[in-house]
């Protein structure tokens, strides 16, 4: 289905969402929030996707995440395709009401690549507990 954010390049239409919801939130200019997908129950990070109001709205709704693809510039339901669906647990603000937070139960692979998660194969520090909080060394 394609379409434009919500609040994306063309005149803003009304959110869909509750306005104790849409009025909280700190949108980027394109209209987007980013949002980070973590499987529920073991807090493994799986992928940072985008949504618009509508796309929000829709995973609030339907227990199934729906983000904004930017490259395709379209909604997309996870698992739709792929199978690897993401179910929808809870979501949360970010304190500063410019991240949402999923937790899913994942099914199969969260990142395109076929990978459980896109945060597993570039990792640029692996640890860290040579410089624990409060020495200075």
């Amino acid at each position: 289905m394609t379409s434009s954010p919500s609040t994306g390049g063309s005149p803003r239409r009304p959110s869909p969402l509750a306005p104790e919801i849409a009025d909280r939130l700190k949108r980027a200019a394109d209209g987007l929030l980013p949002a980070i997908a973590q499987q529920y129950d073991t807090g493994e990070v799986l992928m940072l996707g985008w949504m618009d109001d509508e796309a929000l709205h829709r995973t609030l709704t339907t227990g199934r995440c729906t983000y904004w693809s930017r490259s395709r510039q379209e909604y997309w339901v996870k698992g739709d395709t792929s199978g690897h669906f993401q179910w929808v647990k809870s979501v949360a603000l970010d304190c500063d009401a410019d991240t949402v937070l999923v937790k899913v139960d994942q099914v199969g692979a969260a990142c395109h690549t076929g990978a459980r998660t896109c945060f597993d194969a570039d990792v640029l520090l692996e640890d860290a507990g040579a410089h624990t909080p409060g020495s200075d060394q």
